[in-house]
């Protein structure tokens, strides 16, 4: 007859350390986070890096980027096993336990767990998509329409301006010069709808137009990697001023607040140059 108490007891034991196992590697893994995150927001060099890379994995977390910095100097494009699948690409036998560890939402709905996760480099299969907007094309103009959309504003044209975009906090509006090429125009408007979506029609009382800047231009700057758009940097001297005194939570919601305002007005632009398909009836053959 089976021994079923020392079964049960040898199961709970395994159970118990299999969990403290999982905290530790949690805490672990949550300590290296804050790690980046401050040096990310300490360094304009890593502040740079990390633009870049959020840029090029818009549904990541900045944690789980900042994450992803300090475990693969190389990183450029990453994934779990699943996201590279439904990709077309896979992680071959050869490349399984060499990835790096992020956080992603539980199977179950609730909380994040561990993951693996790998760069594209450590993956075969299809090639990559590449999502890119070109001046004078449908697509450039169906882009800044939807851009457009997300101004928490009035929007005007002012062909006296000397820039192609601007937002005005004290008249609370969006000003275009439409005479500008559509990549500047793009850059510049992203900019622009991104200040008037922090200054959130005045009700952001700690709104500042020269504090929250580097925001503004880093969800731009994010935007136009996302979608091949060419702009530079954002000016980083005052970077780390910026953030001095903000203690680890507070630096991870200004960048969580810039990757979820680049997310969601992304994959709105992204949809919005995608081809829809149409779906066609099925044929029935006659009896």
């Amino acid at each position: 007859m089976a021994n079923l108490e020392e079964i049960v007891s040898r199961k709970t034991e395994n159970d118990s350390q299999w969990k403290a196992r999982q905290q530790a590697d949690r805490e672990n893994l949550m300590a290296l986070q804050d790690a980046a995150v401050m040096e990310i927001t300490s360094s304009p060099e890593a502040y740079s890096h990390y633009l870049d890379l959020q840029g090029d994995n818009p549904a990541y977390s900045a944690g789980n980027i900042a994450l992803a910095m300090v475990q693969d100097g190389d990183v450029t494009v990453f994934g779990t096993k699943e996201k590279w699948k439904m990709l077309g690409r896979f992680v071959p036998v050869s490349e399984n336990g060499n990835g790096i560890h992020i956080f992603a939402r539980s199977t179950f709905g609730k909380g994040y767990t561990l993951a693996d996760a790998y760069d594209v480099r450590q993956t075969q299969g299809r090639p990559m998509k590449e999502v890119k907007l070109e001046n004078d094309t449908r697509e450039m103009e169906s882009a800044m329409a939807t851009l457009l959309n997300y101004a928490a504003c009035q929007v005007v044209i002012d062909k006296e301006l000397h820039t192609p975009a601007v937002y005005d906090p004290q008249r609370m509006e969006v000003a275009i010069n439409p005479d500008y090429p559509d990549g500047e125009m793009f850059a510049a408007v992203a900019t622009a709808v991104a200040h008037s979506r922090l200054h959130g029609k005045g009700y952001n009382t700690q709104y500042e137009y020269a504090e929250c800047d580097l925001d503004a231009q880093s969800v731009s700057y994010l935007l136009c990697r996302r979608f091949g758009v060419k702009r530079e940097l954002p000016d980083l001297a005052e970077m780390p001023a910026l953030y001095e005194g903000w203690d680890t939570q507070e630096r991870r919601q200004a960048l969580d607040q810039i990757q979820k305002m680049s997310k969601q007005i992304g994959a709105s632009v992204e949809k919005s140059i995608t081809p829809q398909r149409s779906r066609v009836p099925m044929q029935h053959s006659g009896r």
